[in-house]
């Protein structure tokens, strides 16, 4: 398994890996899709994208987000005070094709995620997940991360909200 980071010449790839694995996940609320713009922004900008190969070929991917003051920064969501918006990042998407599942992947990326977090000075760490994605909330959990609220969000879609304080 070759895990790097991602530029943005992969976006394609990142793009069709996920539509391939959405397709067949059993319920469209599971995951909110991205679009080519966001991962664009992602891996110039507001953050990192890691992708985990297997025989040369994209089999996961995760998204470190690093929103700013941007409306999409989760810290709002949590009460984080004006002044801290800037030290929130967030672990966004990540997908792992039925082929590499049960390797340990998500798991891995979270620490990655949460290690390159804490390089750059951030304090607070947030993740989203639907209720019914056990996997991703007892990953999420042994990671550290505490269950704060649930409730409708990416157009109406019902997430638990997780946090992670970096100090």
């Amino acid at each position: 398994m070759d895990i790097r980071r991602l530029d943005q010449t992969k976006v394609s790839d990142i793009m069709a890996l996920m539509v391939d694995v959405v397709s067949r996940l059993p319920s469209q609320d599971l995951f909110a899709m991205d679009d080519e713009q966001y991962l664009y922004t992602h891996i110039q900008e507001k953050g990192e994208i890691y992708g985990a190969y297997l025989n040369g070929e994209l089999v996961a991917y995760s998204v470190l987000a690093f929103p700013g003051l941007s409306e999409s920064n989760l810290g709002r969501e949590f009460g984080v005070p004006e002044e801290e918006l800037p030290y929130v990042a967030s672990l966004d998407a990540t997908i792992v094709h039925e082929s590499a599942r049960g390797l340990g992947l998500q798991r891995y990326f979270h620490r990655l995620r949460e290690q390159r977090a804490r390089e750059n000075g951030y304090r607070h760490l947030y993740s989203t997940v639907h209720p019914q994605n056990l996997v991703s909330i007892k990953n999420l959990e042994s990671e550290g991360f505490i269950l704060q609220f649930t409730r409708p969000m990416y157009n109406g879609k019902s997430r638990h909200c997780y946090a992670k304080l970096l100090r």
